[in-house]
């Protein structure tokens, strides 16, 4: 049963696939392309990285904040706004002329993209009736999501070699557009609110800050270090501004993170979860582009061809995921899927610098593909489950926070672990070795996915998170059961 007979499902669900799929392509979608805009526009070689991790940091530091928004102000407001700024965002950074030119643009890229992405989560929980229905919806957003940071390696690398690197932005507006098309389409107006109920600006500046200060001290560490004066300040900056959020949101009366939210056991383990596998999953997407360039010799459109088996194992995953999910709960898919992936990074763990694609690369892709499937379709309906209607921009807000946070943290620890490993040496069988125990410990990583899945979510879904508070009248939607 749908929960909203205004708008038409399918198109909602197309409209919202469609956008998550440019917003998790862009996470990725620039790393094969980084050494010819460094050419091309004059970066410094320690401003290079910014083009990624101004993303991260914007889309990271944003998301409770656009997650608030949009329970506040409208789900379908929100998600066309966020689109129109990403989609203005990737033309500006196709047309960059100068460096800080495109670092700007890949920062307007992350504001839309925090804006958008709680609110195809929350067009989604509100359209599709809790069970089998919304499971479903649910899995096709998250594997869309995997896949398109699994797509955005080989969409880069083809687009580079033979399109231009510009193009690695302008492929998102016809993305954009086609998104906005459906929306018109298919996705109901948001009701008029009768009463306007104030954003928790202090939480928002509080958690924005917070958030960001933790992502810019990690991704600063391929420049500081992990122990310098600098990290270590920001990273003590950052846990002080999220404390403060924590007290503020518990006296708040409107809060932008309800904290009665996190006892459920559903949220909070789906939130843990979801850290840790994308954390493994990030790192994973790294190591083995670079296993595949600078130890095998691959070429940029070779690298992202070789991620197709991997797309292809996620996408099967996904479906497999889906039908479980459906008939069970989302517990019966996440277990196995991150103990699947695990075995597949562990595998990928013996890569070889005398190595090849068919003996080190094709079966481990398969088999984490397929585990990271079966883990990325079920998490968005276990993060959702038991959720008012009226907190489902705030719960999506959460679980997307906590993935963006997995991913950047992952990385950056693992990337730090790999490149102590290597130390200065640059031989394919040294670079090998760091490569490979960062394939390990995220191989890890979802073995502590699969701890929380098996220790922290309910085996039924019949519990919620705790008492709630009633859903004022502005933020039902027309058709939608109060």
């Amino acid at each position: 049963m749908y929960k909203n007979s205004e708008g038409r499902p399918g198109v909602v669900l197309a409209a919202v696939a469609v956008a998550q799929f440019a917003v998790a392509l862009d996470l990725s979608v620039v790393n094969v392309a980084l050494p010819a805009m460094r050419t091309a526009l004059g970066f410094a070689p320690l401003d290079l990285s910014w083009v990624v991790h101004v993303y991260a940091l914007t889309l990271g530091g944003f998301l409770l904040l656009g997650g608030r928004a949009c329970d506040l102000y409208g789900r379908r407001r929100l998600f066309v706004l966020g689109l129109a700024v990403f989609g203005l965002s990737s033309l500006a950074g196709g047309l960059a002329q100068a460096p800080w030119q495109l670092i700007a643009a890949r920062a307007g890229q992350g504001v839309g993209a925090a804006a958008a992405t709680p609110a195809t989560l929350a067009m989604l929980t509100t359209t599709f009736a809790e069970g089998p229905q919304r499971v479903r919806a649910l899995g096709v957003w998250s594997g869309v999501n995997a896949a398109g940071g699994a797509l955005g390696v080989l969409a880069g690398g083809l687009l580079t070699q033979y399109a231009g690197w510009r193009w690695v932005m302008l492929i998102n507006l016809p993305v954009v557009a086609l998104a906005l098309a459906l929306t018109l389409a298919g996705v109901p107006a948001d009701t008029r609110p009768a009463r306007h109920e104030r954003l928790d600006v202090l939480g928002a500046a509080l958690a924005t800050g917070g958030v960001g200060l933790l992502v810019l001290g990690v991704v600063r560490t391929d420049a500081h270090g992990w122990g310098s004066p600098a990290t270590w300040a920001t990273l003590v900056a950052s846990a002080e501004l999220l404390t403060a959020f924590v007290l503020a949101e518990s006296r708040a009366p409107a809060p932008l993170l309800r904290l009665g939210l996190l006892r459920s056991r559903w949220v909070a383990g789906a939130s843990a979860l979801v850290f840790f596998s994308t954390a493994g999953q990030f790192a994973a997407f790294y190591f083995a582009s670079l296993y595949l360039q600078q130890v095998l010799g691959m070429s940029p459109a070779a690298t992202g061809a070789a991620f197709l088996p991997f797309s292809a194992s996620l996408v099967a995953g996904s479906l497999l995921a889906t039908r479980v999910t459906a008939a069970r709960t989302p517990r019966t898919s996440l277990v196995p899927g991150a103990l699947l992936a695990s075995a597949g990074l562990t595998w990928f763990a013996f890569i070889s610098p005398h190595g090849g694609f068919l003996t080190d690369v094709l079966g481990p892709c398969i088999v984490t593909g397929t585990g990271v499937g079966l883990v990325m379709a079920p998490v968005a309906a276990a993060a959702t489950t038991g959720i008012a209607p009226h907190e489902a921009g705030m719960a999506s807000g959460l679980m997307n926070s906590s993935r963006q946070l997995g991913g950047c943290l992952g990385l950056a620890a693992l990337a730090t672990v790999a490149a102590h490993r290597t130390g200065t040496a640059t031989t394919p069988s040294a670079l090998n070795e760091g490569y490979a125990l960062g394939l390990a410990i995220a191989a890890a990583l979802f073995v502590l996915a699969a701890a929380v899945a098996i220790g922290v979510l309910p085996r039924r879904r019949a519990e919620t998170p705790g008492p709630q508070p009633a859903a004022p009248a502005e933020h039902r939607l027309e058709g939608t059961p109060s």
